[in-house]
């Protein structure tokens, strides 16, 4: 790495690591280290009429302070921070001093892992610490942390930035406790909901992120090429078709847990990489699916938040079964006014510019009224509501409903203006849905490049006979949003999709040198803010070499300060 791209402190940490070295310390050793204790439950089961409990632990150093021959540091662990005491003499019993007064003194910095065994204690103040025998450092860090401040109850310096949190993650789980909590809190959802799957009796199973055919959803694929088959090849956007497949096969429940790739836009709510759980259920209908979803998710929030209800954005919300049950198109004229009932597709589209919904051509009767609930209805269902009833233009992988003509045994579960989840009675007729496919290719010839492509494999599985069979799909990321009272979707994921970092554009050393720049100062110049050749046009040849000496001074570089001539001569270079 060029060193002018290093800051001062890590120019410090890099010589401290010389320095390390050549007490003979290995500052990154690969020895197992043997902890045997948590900084949660030390402090937890700590008794002042117990005998002294030693203790092997590790974690990151997160604060010091010397005091002479003592030393107090705070150390963070995956469970929590807890305070260790060290003496020079404890650490150091001979003669040798070296450890105390050179490492853990000076060379040891914020940040820095270390492991330290000792004995549990009380300090006169009260806190609980490790009175530390026997210290290693056991990796060194190379990047400062970032050290919030806190004056009269005001925290300066913080690490809150999104941009830099998101794309930092390592450095916001260290710094920013409550977002690791978020993550656990994710982890207790899954690990509920597969044990409340598993003990149904259902398999979880694992089907193809790479599909030939973007099936089991409306929405926009990613496409890649195969090499190996030379041939285009798409991420999944669900994983419905190869689960009823396995339904065909004989499973009597098949469910898998993982990501589906969605090439649309981003925003508080939507990446196009999420997690979803995808159940199947043999002799099932959606009336069944809707009981056994509000008795997962109640089970699931009391799990993670030990009752029945969560908290966001300033809002409880209950996921205490039942939840209520509004047909689609009564949500809509009760919200609008307007009952889309027996409506053709050009009656509904006038309803919706009445509206003033933005719509246009390519949008089928089903799209229109999937654009009319969105914009009108959707973000008034706070608590969980399931919304029934499709319109059969909207929903091509779903059975008719029984007893009413148009319209499917569908629901979408609404929380808190959003759609949680999306359910079936499933359509399992191979005619009709080769009827459906056909129309929504007839949407694709439209403009709808949404609309779902024939998968003739899933047909031919239909026709060898699927028993009656509910389906639900159920968003992972938006459930522990709403379970961890986060508003955006990039909190409750790790590593959210981001845009490319802006960088400023710089030249590349041969740009420089016609004008007669030695190529060792393009680096020096670049630092001072000279990223283009076109910036020396008319720039200050004194200024810039006052600029360019403090950079060489400040980094102790083996580089000769140009002259002002010098400088003067590469602008007239460039002049001419």
């Amino acid at each position: 790495m060029n060193i002018l791209e290093l800051s001062e402190q890590e120019i410090a940490r890099r010589k401290s690591l010389d320095e390390i070295r050549a007490l003979g310390i290995d500052p990154y050793p690969a020895a197992e280290y043997p902890t045997n204790a948590f900084s949660d439950e030390i402090i937890a089961n700590f008794r002042d009429e117990d005998e002294p409990r030693k203790v092997c632990i590790a974690g990151r150093m997160m604060s010091r302070r010397v005091m002479g021959k003592a030393t107090f540091l705070e150390l963070l662990d995956s469970r929590g921070r807890i305070q260790v005491y060290i003496t020079r003499d404890d650490i150091c019993p001979e003669e040798d001093k070296t450890l105390y007064n050179s490492l853990v003194k000076k060379l040891l910095d914020l940040g820095d892992f270390i492991g330290v065994k000792g004995f549990v204690f009380r300090t006169k103040t009260g806190e609980i610490s490790v009175h530390v025998r026997e210290l290693t450092l056991l990796a060194k860090s190379l990047k400062p942390l970032p050290s919030p401040k806190e004056k009269d109850g005001e925290v300066f310096d913080a690490f809150e930035d999104p941009e830099l949190r998101y794309r930092r993650r390592y450095v916001d789980l260290i710094v920013n406790p409550n977002v690791k909590e978020t993550f656990y809190k994710r982890a207790k959802v899954i690990t509920t909901m597969r044990g409340i799957l598993d003990e149904a009796g259902y398999t979880e199973v694992e089907t193809p992120t790479l599909q030939n055919i973007p099936g089991g959803a409306s929405a926009r694929p990613f496409i890649t090429h195969f090499n190996a088959l030379s041939q285009e090849m798409y991420c999944r956007i669900a994983t419905e078709l190869y689960l009823k497949r396995l339904i065909v096969g004989g499973f009597e429940g098949v469910y898998e847990i993982g990501k589906n790739f969605r090439n649309e836009g981003m925003d508080r709510t939507h990446n196009p990489e999420f997690t979803c759980v995808e159940l199947y259920v043999q002799y099932k209908d959606y009336n069944w699916m809707m009981e056994f979803t509000e008795r997962m998710l109640e089970k699931i929030c009391i799990a993670v938040n030990g009752k029945p209800e969560t908290e966001i954005d300033g809002k409880v919300i209950s996921f205490k079964a039942p939840y209520r049950r509004l047909p689609i198109l009564e949500a809509i004229k009760e919200e609008t006014g307007y009952d889309l009932n027996g409506k053709s597709e050009e009656e509904i589209r006038t309803i919706a510019e009445k509206l003033g919904i933005e719509v246009d051509d390519t949008m089928g009767k089903g799209k229109l009224i999937d654009e009319i609930f969105g914009e009108t209805c959707e973000g008034k269902f706070i608590q969980p509501t399931f919304i029934t009833d499709y319109p059969v233009e909207m929903s091509p992988l779903t059975k008719m409903h029984r007893s009413k003509p148009g319209l499917t045994e569908r629901f979408e579960l609404m929380v808190n203006g959003k759609e949680l989840a999306n359910a079936y009675s499933e359509l399992n007729d191979p005619i009709d849905q080769e009827e459906r496919f056909l129309e929504q290719m007839r949407l694709a010839d439209k403009g709808d490049d949404e609309a779902m492509l024939i998968d003739q494999d899933f047909l031919r599985a239909l026709q060898y006979g699927m028993p009656p069979t509910s389906g639900i799909g159920i968003g992972i990321d938006r459930l522990v949003m709403l379970l961890t009272g986060n508003t955006t979707i990039q909190e409750v994921l790790f590593f959210p999709q981001m845009k490319p970092e802006k960088l400023p554009a710089k030249d590349k050393v041969e740009a420089y040198l016609p004008l007669g720049i030695p190529a060792e100062l393009v680096p020096v110049l670049q630092k001072v803010g000279y990223y283009l050749v076109q910036d020396l046009k008319e720039a200050n040849p004194q200024k810039i070499q006052q600029q360019m000496g403090e950079v060489i001074k400040k980094y102790q570089l083996d580089i000769t300060k140009p002259s002002v001539a010098d400088i003067a001569a590469w602008i007239e270079a460039l002049g001419a």
